[in-house]
C-alpha cells in the first residue's frame, strides 16, 4: 500500500500537479479518431474526475476508482455539479477486485507510470485484462523519459517499460509520443498507448 500512503501524503499536503480542469486532450483525440463509441468504461486512478465526469458527460457508463479519499470526494461533487453519472469507488484496483466488469474499455492517465518496479507494471497489465471483455481497450497516457532528466513532474518510463509490461496480455495498437497539458499549452513529454486485450498469445 505504498502507492496510498504516498499519495494520500500528497493530496493531505494540497500537492496536486496532475489535477486538470478540462478532459484530457489525448484521451479525446484518441476516442473521436479509432473511434470509441460510448460503452462501459473503467478509470483507474481517477483522482479528482475530471477525465471520468467528461466520459459520463459523452455517453460513457463510467466506473472510476482511487485508492485515495480526499480526491474522490472533490470528484463526486465535481460530479454533481455537472450532473454526470460516475460511479465512484475507493479500491486499491491492483489488489482488490471491482463491482461492474467487465468493461469494454480501461482509460488511465498517470496510473500504469506510478508504478516503479516491472513486477508491479506487469501485475497491473495482467489485472488490467482480467477485467476487460474479450478485444477490450486499454488507453494508457504514461510519463515518458524521452525529455532531460528533471527532478519533478510524471515518473518518466521508456517504451520498453511498457512494451515489457503489458505485451503478453495485450496487442499494442499504437505507441506515440504525445504530451499532456492542452492543444496549445504543451507539458511533459508522454506516452500514447492504445492496446487490445489479447485472445492468444504466441510469442
Amino acid at each position: 500500500m505504498r502507492i496510498k500512503k504516498r499519495f494520500t501524503g500528497h493530496y493531505q499536503k494540497g500537492f496536486m500537479p496532475w489535477t486538470h480542469e478540462e478532459a484530457d486532450h489525448n484521451l479525446i483525440e484518441v476516442l473521436e479518431s479509432w473511434p470509441v463509441k460510448p460503452c462501459k468504461v473503467l478509470e483507474p486512478g481517477c483522482g479528482t474526475g475530471t477525465d471520468a465526469i467528461w466520459l459520463a458527460k459523452a455517453g460513457f457508463d463510467v466506473t472510476a476508482c482511487d485508492v485515495v479519499e480526499i480526491p474522490l470526494n472533490i470528484a463526486k461533487e465535481n460530479a454533481k455539479k455537472m450532473k454526470a453519472d460516475v460511479q465512484f469507488l475507493r479500491i486499491d484496483f491492483l489488489n482488490e477486485n471491482i463491482e461492474n466488469a467487465p468493461f469494454d474499455l480501461v482509460f488511465d492517465r498517470g496510473y500504469f507510470h506510478s508504478y516503479r518496479t516491472p513486477g508491479k507494471r506487469k501485475k497491473l497489465a495482467r489485472r488490467v485484462a482480467s477485467v476487460l471483455t474479450d478485444d477490450g481497450l486499454w488507453l494508457s497516457l504514461v510519463g515518458s523519459c524521452d525529455s532531460p532528466p528533471r527532478q519533478s513532474g510524471p515518473p518518466m518510463r521508456s517504451a520498453k517499460n511498457i512494451v515489457d509490461a503489458v505485451e503478453k496480455h495485450f496487442e499494442i495498437q499504437f505507441l506515440r509520443a504525445g504530451f499532456f497539458g492542452g492543444r496549445n499549452k504543451p507539458g511533459a513529454r508522454i506516452w500514447i498507448c492504445l492496446m487490445k486485450k489479447r485472445t492468444f498469445h504466441t510469442c
